[in-house]
């Protein structure tokens, strides 16, 4: 069938660049698995009703079949005459199975069409990213488990605060991940809506039966409004939304790895496997891994930017704007797969060293707070206490001396309140451990983080891996 589906009204050809810029082959030929499921179910559905014939029908699904074996083999010819997926699949179809090929498009759109494609295309992809983030969640905690006796100096304003257990710092990423995985499938909620049907965008006249044409797909229910049908791309948005909260996370992750395998950190090794060296300096061994992951979280933001940019102020209801859909789109679900792929692959592989982690605790001043605290609890109201300290930190600093290095009776001078008892209290694992408080970094609730979060991984796995079908 070499004339265009669409040619009809037409009295001269297409030129040749109009046919290369508005081609989406390129792009969109990665949709032909969804884009051959979606008309399988859409012509048996057309045989259930009686449009066509329950043998056209099984001829089709035949002839499309046969496409998708022929795309998988390698053998399928693209034309940038043919613009998208779907065009080259009838087409495909019609030399096939002949002129049955024209009733495949019976009571449908390439405008709901290529929703349907892209719904099933990300439903399928989120439920794979889901269990990803299990597994990512699972090295975490495997991590956090291992080191469950190991300190570092907590950090705010990058700036030594309060030593911490690395395990309750591990545990942190693991809840910004968890919440990850919440959101995306939130988003797949919402793209559970099959919108075959719709049509180009008032509905059809045809008496098609959406409902199975949903059944077969596997999804829960229709769209409601046949013009926001074709126009709605707000799961897209959402999906490259949360891709880009959890590229985020691995983010900041990562900036922590670069500053922690510095020289001037040294708290960790990442492994040979996942960095790389110098063209120039033989000694160099640096965290490219992390770097990109840092440099490709801009990219997926680029990715929701130019999906709400492409439709801000698009009027109802489908417009060829909407064909750029694809390019972020799938950009975004390409890079969040494979970042997830490879830090879940490097987390096992990163060395810790936990003897700089605790020595750097014992400097800059992390104990002044509990310092505090010690007067506090012998009635010194807090604000005093924090005054005092204050001047005991600056008395030390001028020494060049850490509070606990201080002797009892320079510590006296600031306050009365303080007895001989205050060195045990200012020592590292009493800090620590002091702080029971609900999500504190006490040693006693971090284990039961950790075992709250394999209770939790270990229930939801199954669902994960089957999809949440």
């Amino acid at each position: 069938m070499s004339e265009k589906l669409w040619d009809g009204r037409f009295t001269e050809g297409t030129d040749a660049l109009v046919e290369r810029f508005t081609a989406s082959i390129d792009v969109d030929r990665r949709l032909h698995e969804w884009d051959i499921e979606g008309s399988i179910a859409h012509a048996r559905m057309l045989a259930e009703t009686g449009v066509i014939t329950a043998e056209e029908a099984e001829t089709l699904a035949r002839g499309l079949k046969e496409v998708r074996r022929e795309i998988a083999a390698g053998e399928f010819v693209y034309d940038d005459s043919l613009e998208d997926i779907h065009m080259h699949v009838e087409s495909r179809l019609f030399e096939i199975v002949g002129k049955v090929a024209q009733k495949l498009h019976t009571g449908r759109s390439r405008n709901d069409q290529v929703a349907l494609d892209i719904r099933m295309y990300l439903r399928a992809e989120i439920r794979g990213l889901l269990q990803a983030v299990v597994r990512l969640r699972k090295a975490l905690v495997a991590l956090a488990e291992a080191h469950i006796g190991a300190v570092l100096p907590g950090y705010t304003h990058l700036q030594r605060a309060q030593p911490v257990l690395l395990s309750h710092h591990l545990m942190a990423y693991y809840e910004m991940f968890t919440r990850d995985g919440e959101r995306l499938r939130d988003a797949l909620g919402r793209i559970d809506a099959m919108p075959l049907g719709a049509a180009a965008l008032a509905g059809t006249t045809y008496p098609i039966d959406r409902d199975s044409t949903a059944r077969q797909l596997g999804f829960s229910r229709i769209t409601e409004n046949s013009m926001d049908t074709v126009a709605d791309r707000d799961f897209a948005i959402e999906f490259a939304a949360a891709a880009s909260i959890c590229m985020m996370h691995f983010s900041r992750l990562s900036e922590e790895l670069i500053l922690w395998s510095s020289a001037e950190f040294g708290f960790v090794e990442i492994a040979d496997a996942f960095t790389t060296g110098s063209s120039i300096m033989p000694q160099k061994k640096n965290p490219d891994v992390c770097e990109l992951v840092r440099g490709k979280t801009g990219r997926v933001y680029g990715d929701l930017m130019a999906l709400l940019t492409l439709m801000k102020s698009l009027p109802m209801a489908y417009n060829r704007d909407m064909q750029e859909d694809k390019e972020p789109l799938f950009d975004a679900v390409d890079t969040l797969k494979m970042t997830l792929e490879v830090y879940t692959r490097m987390l096992p592989n990163i060395t810790f060293k936990t003897d700089v982690m605790a020595a750097a605790t014992t400097t800059g001043y992390l104990d002044a707070t509990d310092m505090a605290d010690y007067l506090a609890t012998r009635g010194v109201p807090f604000r005093e206490a924090h005054h005092v300290v204050g001047k005991a930190v600056g008395f030390a600093l001028a020494r060049g001396r850490e509070l606990h290095e201080l002797t009892l009776a320079e510590l006296k001078q600031f306050s009365d309140h303080i007895e001989e008892d205050i060195f045990s209290f200012l020592s590292v694992p009493q800090m620590v451990d002091r702080r029971r408080s609900a999500g504190g970094t006490a040693t006693a609730n971090v284990r039961a983080a950790i075992q709250k979060a394999r209770e939790v991984l270990e229930a939801s796995f199954p669902a994960e891996k089957g999809g949440g079908d």
